[in-house]
């Protein structure tokens, strides 16, 4: 939409300060896409110049998250426009400001069904789908299953590497130690299996990510993380093309509730997905 003279000259985009993080999250609560209590600390370790709002004469009402991993790749989340205020240009405004910011990456978001089309116009194309299932899950300590902080960072490291698309240890030291949260390994032969992070949101927890080597680990972990937290709706954001996952969520009683399309503006990263039980976040991959 063209955005009128007026409009133009009293709509400025910069980058967040750390307490707009948290705004933008409270955005994102409103909008019903229940984030995690702490996630604005640990969204604003990745890329502290990657947040972004956008005034209207002086009021905040679009906002954006535009995180720069390294010099190769971003993800574009957090993207919001407050009621009142859409439909008046403001929205792509400070969309082309992240865009730009990212340059010349490769860029990935999570886009919702309804919106696809838009992500397509600017260059986004679909890899796969992401399933979300919701459930309570029973929970089982595992005899293979330690804490992740008894493990040397840099083998965590290593092995979160191999199933994103890129190394994030920024962001990574903040997400596994976060307040109320559980993270935990499969560690076998001196090797790590598997990893994942609960984390608890607004309503529930949330799991992700969820990374094995196979089913077995990815449900020891499961189940593991569940008893740290009994009793909580989970979340998890499933790979469609895992059959394993989405049996794994299936045969814990996890039940369908939304999907988004993983896209990105160049070819998709070769992530082994077959070991990807759970992504991230749907706002920074």
């Amino acid at each position: 939409m063209s955005q009128s003279p007026d409009l133009a000259r009293n709509f400025n985009v910069r980058t967040m300060t750390a307490a707009e993080v948290a705004l933008a999250l409270d955005w994102a609560a409103a909008e019903g896409w229940n984030p995690g209590r702490h996630d604005a600390q640990c969204f604003q370790a990745a890329d502290p110049n990657g947040f972004f709002i956008g005034e209207w004469q002086g009021a905040p009402v679009a906002c954006l998250s535009a995180v720069a991993y390294d010099d190769g790749f971003g993800f574009i989340g957090l993207y919001i426009v407050r009621p009142g205020f859409r439909a008046m240009g403001f929205g792509m405004r400070i969309w082309q400001h992240g865009m730009a910011y990212l340059g010349s990456r490769n860029v990935g978001l999570d886009g919702v069904v309804a919106q696809q089309a838009n992500y397509r116009k600017s260059g986004f194309e679909p890899a796969w789908r992401n399933i979300r299932f919701q459930g309570l899950v029973p929970g089982a300590d595992g005899a293979n299953v330690s804490e992740v902080s008894a493990l040397p960072f840099e083998q965590l490291v290593a092995y979160d590497s191999l199933h994103f698309s890129c190394e994030r240890a920024r962001f990574l030291a903040q997400w596994i130690g976060q307040p109320e949260s559980a993270a935990l390994a499969v560690v076998s032969g001196g090797r790590i299996r598997g990893y994942g992070v609960l984390r608890s949101c607004q309503t529930g927890c949330k799991i992700g990510p969820l990374f094995a080597d196979d089913a077995l680990v990815a449900d020891e972990l499961l189940r593991a993380l569940c008893a740290r937290f009994p009793g909580q709706t989970m979340t998890l954001d499933v790979p469609e093309t895992n059959p394993a996952a989405l049996a794994l969520a299936g045969r814990h009683g996890m039940a369908r509730v939304f999907e988004t399309a993983r896209m990105y503006t160049k070819e998709a990263p070769a992530l082994p997905l077959g070991q990807v039980f759970g992504v991230t976040s749907f706002e920074l991959g």
